[in-house]
């Protein structure tokens, strides 16, 4: 499924090739005729599109397509799921044709080029869709807010949010004490290079290069007001590049961090070569059966920031604009996505539901003694006040950018002022040209 996990996005959260926000763009507003109304009766067939799930929960959406159609007899849900390959590239092929699904599984960043090319409802200018927002977190709600556009455009579902793993035995190994983990930037790189030197170099504590999210979380301002520039160039990313640029000297940042996937940097984590590593519940069995010894001396703790809000990764129902059955769409899209059936769907796997007080139930709130518990209570109330560091207009064509101009400093090609000011500038032009 799409489970939304630290390393970027994973599978679940993938990014928007430039070709689909360059399509919709050709697009333009209203493709596929005009709107029809939001209010109305609930009626007619709509087409429902998931992302990644129907392997693992077909029994979960088959009950409740049933139950839906049980109440709304004049209406027929079809259920569409797409693999995680090319889900962006098939938004693309049915937004430029006038197809779109009904109901639409998005991430923000792949809803952002769909709102912008107006095929899909904003959820805050519709009387119908706007009076379901106190239902929903705000953190979760302005998750879908579209910068430059107004109004959000998808009725949040399940959230996630990742723990920091650590391994105490190589904490207390460097005199470090495991039960008080590193909270922020200047304590996690004064952990690491106190492993680094105490191991001799033996022991980085990190197996990956930083990402926006880094630069979020660290407190550098990413992007100006209206998202039309990005601007993590500031005097706190290149602070923040220049840390890390140390660390990689010191032995403090894996020497194959430059091309370490996030596979890879689990792998290492899990074979006790590196001292931290983010993940997610879903981790635990795969440390429990493959690395007991590490599964004994494993500690989790809230992935380090210094803005007092950790990252949120999200999930959503999007609304095509243009459904002939809006009003039975809108239904569907509201009963999938609230209380009951996200507090249930969280039942079903590591994820957490976006409406307001679940987390409050003993579910999510109270420890029950197991390190899944411990997980899935800690990711819970790192949700309060989380917030989506991602820039929704940022596609891997940037990403790729900034990743590359990170390398450039690591590796001493660049001074960290140079390479960020160089990921800026080629975004910028990117951001121009859309």
């Amino acid at each position: 499924m799409p489970s939304a996990r630290p390393a970027r996005r994973a599978a679940a959260l993938a990014v928007v090739p430039a070709a689909l926000s360059l399509l919709l763009t050709a697009c333009g507003p209203g493709v596929g005729g005009p709107a029809t109304s939001a209010e109305g009766p609930v009626e007619g067939d709509i087409t429902f599109q998931t992302w990644n799930l129907r392997a693992e929960f077909k029994d979960y959406f088959e009950t409740l397509i049933d139950e839906f159609e049980s109440r709304h007899p004049d209406v027929r849900v079809e259920w569409a799921d797409q693999p995680a390959e090319n889900y962006a590239d098939k938004l693309s092929a049915d937004a430029g044709s006038g197809s779109l699904p009904d109901v639409i599984n998005v991430s923000p960043d792949l809803a952002y080029p769909l709102a912008d090319a107006g095929v899909i409802m904003n959820m805050d200018a519709e009387r119908a869709t706007a009076k379901y927002r106190p239902e929903y977190t705000k953190e979760a709600w302005d998750g879908y807010e579209m910068p430059g556009l107004g109004g959000t455009y998808a009725f949040p579902w399940y959230l996630n949010t990742g723990p920091l793993f650590y391994n105490k035995a190589l904490l207390e190994d460097a005199g470090l004490d495991p039960e008080k983990p590193p909270r922020d930037y200047d304590a996690l790189f004064r952990y690491a290079e106190r492993i680094a030197e105490r191991s001799e170099g033996r022991i980085p504590t990190l197996a990956a290069t930083p990402t926006i999210e880094n630069f979020g979380r660290y407190g550098v301002r990413l992007m100006n007001e209206d998202a039309t520039e990005f601007t993590y160039n500031e005097p706190a990313g290149v602070e923040l590049l220049t840390r890390y640029k140390k660390l990689y000297e010191q032995g403090g940042l894996d020497a194959q961090a430059l091309t370490n996937t996030p596979e890879k940097a689990g792998q290492k984590f899990l074979k006790q070569r590196v001292a931290m590593n983010p993940g997610s519940a879903l981790d635990l069995a795969n440390f429990r059966n493959n690395a007991p010894s590490l599964y004994e001396n494993l500690g989790i703790t809230k992935a380090p920031n210094n803005t007092g809000r950790p990252n949120m990764y999200l999930m959503g129902l999007a609304v095509s604009d243009q459904s002939e059955h809006k009003p039975a769409a809108i239904a569907f899209a509201h009963f999938v996505t609230n209380k009951r059936n996200q507090e249930k769907f969280g039942h079903q796997t590591a994820v957490f539901p976006s409406t307001r007080g679940s987390l409050d139930k003993d579910y999510w709130s109270e420890d029950d003694g197991t390190a899944a518990g411990r997980v899935r209570v800690n990711s819970a109330q790192s949700l309060d006040g989380a917030v989506n560091y991602q820039p929704v207009v940022m596609n891997d064509e940037m990403e790729t950018i900034l990743r590359n101009e990170i390398a450039k400093a690591l590796q001493g090609d660049k001074s960290p002022k140079q390479a960020l000011d160089d990921a800026v500038a080629e975004s910028n032009k990117l951001l121009r040209k859309h």
